[in-house]
């Protein structure tokens, strides 16, 4: 069995190469080669923390196996990331367990490269503007991801603690553009593409705000009750999505669905488009959302890809089992 260290992922895996990985399991998804099994996701009653498994099984790319972890609120008091999170694989063709991946860096590089996805596939080709909803850890990843998909000429941002904007101005002034910390009107006037990608339980963006030609990639929610931005958007929307059964549940669809606005059969998977079997954006004036549920073989995708690389950089560690 290998084991890839969490100090090595850095070091292996790019963000291209986790946008290819994603992409290529979002379209054996809505193929069939590939599916997810129930999530589980519970707070333990210790540590305000949530934990749960998200597995699935690639037939395409023969990538069995799980991903564990949750969010630990009380962690970056202590130097650690709040989310955190392992990889393991198995042999499919024997069961055997293949693989122990560290799957922190991971976890953070496979949400960038679903909305990338979504951005390459959805928005506009002549998107300027990209706007930000939420500053946390992730948001740094999702900026970096996003600009590679279209050449955007300006950052707008906004986020619950203003004062944590800074590190959306700093990875802007990395990447080479002019940043702009905006209220939400302004950011639902001005931006062309938003990613939002926060924990909250409330609509943040109003439908209200957002214009039309807008593409969204909503990343935040993947816990029942969750919520970044009013059912009343999706409704106007065309949705997409990774997985639709999660869309519905523990996605953003999760709420306009309930309130009877959209039907799973308004939501396409994004693998879909990838595959030229559904379509994508028809207009210039057409609001696009999708809908970032975060996916098991996602984490398998990429955690995959890592371990190769780490085998040809002889830095996997071999053990017995």
């Amino acid at each position: 069995m290998i084991i890839v260290p969490e100090r090595e992922i850095g070091n292996l895996i790019t963000p291209e190469a986790s946008f290819e990985a994603v992409e290529a399991v979002f379209a054996a998804m809505a193929r069939g080669d590939a599916y997810n099994f129930p999530v589980i996701r519970e707070a333990i009653g210790y540590a305000d923390a949530l934990y749960g498994f998200k597995s699935g099984f690639d037939k395409a790319g023969l990538s069995l196996g799980l991903k564990s972890g949750g969010y630990w609120p009380g962690n970056a008091a202590k130097g650690l990331t709040n989310h955190q999170s392992t990889v393991f694989l198995f042999d499919p063709d024997t069961g055997q367990p293949k693989a122990i991946v560290g799957g922190n860096l991971l976890t953070a590089l496979r949400t960038a490269a679903a909305s990338a996805v979504s951005i390459k596939h959805l928005s506009r080709k002549n998107s300027k503007v990209l706007g930000m909803v939420g500053a946390g850890h992730q948001s740094a990843f999702q900026m970096r991801a996003a600009v590679m998909q279209r050449d955007f000429e300006k950052v707008i941002g906004w986020n619950f603690h203003p004062e944590m904007l800074s590190r959306l101005a700093d990875t802007a002034a990395e990447l080479g553009l002019p940043f702009e910390a905006v209220d939400l009107d302004q950011l639902g006037a001005e931006a062309d593409v938003i990613i939002t990608i926060t924990s909250s339980f409330d609509p943040i963006l109003k439908d209200t705000q957002i214009k039309a030609g807008t593409h969204l990639a909503c990343m935040g929610t993947d816990t029942k009750g969750k919520q970044e931005v009013d059912a009343a958007l999706l409704a106007r929307a065309t949705v997409f999505t990774d997985e639709i059964a999660q869309s519905i549940t523990i996605g953003e669809a999760q709420h306009a669905v309930a309130k009877g606005l959209i039907g799973e059969g308004d939501i396409t998977e994004i693998g879909a488009v990838i595959n030229n079997t559904a379509p994508g954006r028809t207009s210039d004036a057409q609001i696009t959302l999708f809908d970032g549920t975060g996916v098991g073989l996602q984490d398998l995708a990429v955690a995959s890809a890592a371990v190769e690389l780490a085998v040809k950089a002889g830095v996997a560690i071999e053990v017995d089992m």
